[in-house]
């Protein structure tokens, strides 16, 4: 009994705690003033409903996802009281004029470095397809595409954190590191030895993590014990007790650069479970890159830029870009990022090019199977035309409201032609995928609709490395530990629900872009 005080003590006065209060705190007023002027009900509804009926206009003239759209019209019709109020709170992806300001320098700056190392047609010799998905990311993201880089993939947490400590040793001039989540144990603990160890030799050691994604992780005013340590720490849209809109938009990124020269990303954060050192879910599978050479440069730019528009410093790139050291390496690298601040799903559009443009085959891993109208249409139509189309999704879940709707989608791809697997030994977080041995994308993008318009991302996409065979053979091995899905199976797991989880199934599936 003491212990589950104690854990409850610490939950309530832990900072997340204490925003929780603070929300319920804010649901609590808008009713007790929704009680208080009750006599007044007649005028308020009124002007409830009116603030509706403009919302639900707003949402239908503006540019978002359409079914983002309808995940929002629906609820708002469904409670006109209060459904307007809400999204106006949680809703949408307004920014201040600030904000835009600065987004608008940043893309400036990150224009004028990288500018001069664009060359699409360079990839000629690959085909068309090669050239319009490189013209794509230098045009809508601003990242060039570079040979002279050489990767390398890595498709357990374990090998990542082993060369990632390795590399980490080798630092010169600066460190920079950028994580949705860090969180003390072996793994975060064992590399801020070594960012102890560079701060004490020079060496500029400077970190960005994401509050909301860290929350649980790390103690209140962490980021004052790293600025003690002589480690420089920013932390990414800090979490305030107030419902407002600004909790959409996260840092999912996952950025570690060295020296400008190497440069490690994918879907692995600063934590145990991605290392299987602590067990959450079965086994751990995710993967990452490396990235050694001319790319790894376009990298330390998208850090700097977000570095200064956090920090609100002028930062001269020029002073960290490394001398050239030109690598005989196969093939093309070309590093981007994405922002739900501009109107352009990045993210989105690197798979959609690659499942359209696929020939031969196509393979996915993702954790979240959340997909929207297009993705759907574009992997059905790719595996109705020939294309071997295989997914590969967790089956043990993190998140059980969104693994139910993770299956939701799989009749239509199953019918379509898509093979569909289960990853039987736990949960997969590995954002990958591969097409036709010449080209492939890892990151930290995952197949939802958080991924493709809300957070803040990155990604590397591959065009004829050697690390392409690689991810294929990872996947391939993957495979085998799995349980393929068919469309027999889905259609008598649906069978066996009950009425009300089918009800809950559909209705999670119209709100998914929300979740």
């Amino acid at each position: 009994m003491k212990k589950m005080l104690n854990r409850l003590g610490a939950l309530l006065f832990h900072r997340a705690g204490l925003v929780a209060i603070a929300l319920a705190a804010q649901i609590a007023v808008l009713v007790v003033m929704t009680v208080w002027f009750s006599q007044y009900y007649r005028y308020f509804n009124w002007v409830c409903l009116f603030i509706s009926a403009c919302v639900v206009l707003w949402i239908v003239l503006n540019r978002s996802d359409p079914a983002y759209k309808i995940a929002w019209i629906i609820p708002i019709m469904a409670f006109p009281v209060f459904g307007g109020i809400l999204y106006l709170f949680l809703g949408g992806n307004r920014v201040s004029r600030r904000t835009v300001r600065k987004m608008q320098h940043m893309e400036r700056k990150m224009t004028q470095t990288l500018a001069p190392d664009f060359g699409a047609e360079r990839l000629e010799e690959l085909g068309p397809d090669a050239v319009a998905q490189a013209r794509y990311l230098e045009r809508a993201a601003k990242c060039p595409v570079y040979d002279h880089t050489e990767t390398a993939y890595f498709g357990e947490g374990e090998d990542f954190f082993a060369r990632i400590l390795e590399e980490l040793k080798k630092a010169r001039k600066y460190i920079f590191l950028e994580y949705f989540i860090i969180q003390e144990g072996l793994m975060w603990n064992s590399i801020l030895e070594i960012l102890k160890m560079k701060v004490a030799q020079g060496v500029d050691v400077r970190v960005i993590y994401d509050d909301l994604g860290s929350i649980y992780k790390l103690p209140d005013g962490y980021a004052e014990r790293l600025e003690e340590m002589g480690i420089r720490c920013e932390v990414f849209n800090p979490f305030v007790p107030i419902a407002s809109i600004r909790l959409n938009n996260r840092d999912h990124r996952k950025l570690c650069i060295i020296d400008g020269e190497t440069a490690f990303t994918g879907g692995i954060n600063l934590a145990d479970e991605y290392i299987n050192r602590v067990e959450r879910f079965g086994h751990w599978k995710d993967s990452g890159i490396l990235v050694r050479g001319a790319a790894a440069w376009s990298m330390t730019v998208m850090f700097l830029a977000t570095w200064e528009h956090l920090a609100e410093a002028d930062e001269n790139f020029d002073l960290y870009r490394p001398k050239p050291q030109l690598k005989d390496c196969p093939g093309f690298v070309q590093p981007y990022l994405d922002t739900p601040l501009d109107h352009e799903a990045v993210g989105q559009t690197v798979y959609l090019n690659m499942v359209a443009r696929a020939k031969r085959y196509v393979y996915i891993t993702t954790p979240y199977l959340i997909i929207d109208s297009a993705m759907n249409t574009v992997l059905c139509n790719a595996a109705k035309s020939g294309v071997d189309v295989r997914i590969i999704t967790p089956h043990i879940p993190d998140k059980k409201s969104v693994f139910e709707v993770t299956r939701a989608h799989y009749p239509p791809l199953l019918e379509a032609g898509v093979r569909i697997f289960e990853y039987t030994p736990g949960f997969i977080h590995a954002k990958n995928m591969v097409a036709d041995d010449q080209f492939a994308a890892v990151g930290t993008v995952n197949l939802d609709y958080r991924s493709f318009f809300l957070h803040f991302e990155n990604g590397v996409w591959l065009c004829g490395t050697s690390s392409i065979e690689d991810i294929k053979r990872d996947f391939l091995a993957t495979q085998q530990v799995s349980e393929e899905m068919t469309l027999e199976m889905t259609r008598e797991e649906h069978r066996s629900m009950g009425l009300l989880k089918q009800l809950w199934r559909s209705i999670l599936r119209i709100l998914a872009p929300m979740m």
